[in-house]
């Protein structure tokens, strides 16, 4: 967790769906909190870990946050801590909000979640629904009784909003639930990185732009495929030597540079600092391949020899 954490109290618990459950939290003197627009998210400590939450309340409410929270079976500590352990009156550490996520400037826009990607997706279309924008949101689930905010959903307009459920309407057929998107449509995804996979391959089959995505999991990555490389500081000139099997965030850490930090997985993006010089090799979800100006370097690397940093 970087140092700009809020402490926050747990003011609500609610069960959104089968396994999801929304959080609620604000400021233990109800003072305002940072402002944040749609697809933005916070980080949470839970219990030991850190996690990456997208906020899905009003961000016209400044008093209070809302994060939904999945129940994984596999779960490493971060959700099963609090779907088990966390109850009102109880305090947690907050940082951010950022925003990797926003919603472009577009003619129109397709939204699609899958899941709990719902939770960043729900408030673009509430905030799109509130200023007159042309928007369609597709909401894919495996079962209905699992897809949370249904009755927030069903408070838009229904001509816009398509809710698919395995369990009743069988396989979904994204070909047709894309079929308007075109060269002008901001097309936004969230949810498993199947889904996500099968949104830029059909954007890539018909020569669309790349949509916009939020990943909750890290990309896979070759951890034998790390050629050492050095990190220069720009302010100072100092060269850092970044070996194979460690990270430039490690290594920068170690000589007294310290960024701030959350997920260590190339997901947050707390740890996101400026390149000035060299080729990054971007191995984070946030990134896109073809930009230079910028790394993670808790997973991402350097295809040149140097990169020079804004440090």
């Amino acid at each position: 967790m970087d140092d700009a954490v809020m402490d926050l109290e747990v003011v609500g618990l609610r069960r959104e769906a089968d396994g999801v459950l929304s959080v609620e939290l604000r400021d233990h003197r109800d003072r305002l909190l940072p402002a944040w627009e749609p697809g933005a998210h916070v980080d949470l400590a839970v219990g030991e870990h850190v996690r990456q939450y997208s906020l899905c309340g009003d961000p016209a409410q400044r008093r209070r946050y809302r994060v939904a929270v999945l129940r994984e079976p596999a779960s490493r500590g971060g959700s099963a801590h609090v779907h088990e352990r966390l109850r009102p009156g109880d305090e947690v550490e907050v940082g951010g909000p950022r925003n990797h996520f926003p919603l472009p400037a577009a003619p129109r826009y397709v939204l699609v979640a899958g899941g709990i990607g719902i939770t960043p997706v729900l408030t673009m279309a509430v905030a799109l629904a509130a200023r007159g924008a042309d928007w369609h949101l597709a909401y894919l689930g495996r079962s209905r009784a699992g897809m949370a905010f249904l009755d927030e959903l069903a408070r838009l307009d229904p001509s816009r909003v398509t809710v698919h459920a395995d369990d009743t309407d069988g396989a979904p057929d994204l070909g047709r639930l894309l079929e308007e998107v075109d060269g002008d449509t901001a097309l936004a995804v969230c949810g498993p990185a199947g889904l996500i996979g099968a949104v830029e391959a059909h954007a890539a089959a018909h020569a669309l732009p790349a949509p916009q995505v939020e990943r909750f999991t890290a990309v896979a990555r070759d951890e034998a495929d790390e050629t050492p490389f050095d990190v220069v500081v720009a302010s100072t000139g100092r060269r850092i030597a970044v070996p194979a099997g460690r990270s430039a965030l490690e290594a920068l850490d170690a000589a007294g540079h310290a960024l701030p930090n959350a997920c260590r997985d190339g997901v947050c993006g707390s740890c996101l600092v400026g390149v000035l010089a060299g080729e990054p090799q971007h191995r984070d979800a946030l990134t896109a391949p073809d930009r230079t100006d910028v790394l993670a370097p808790c997973v991402s690397r350097a295809r040149s020899a140097e990169l020079v940093l804004d440090l």
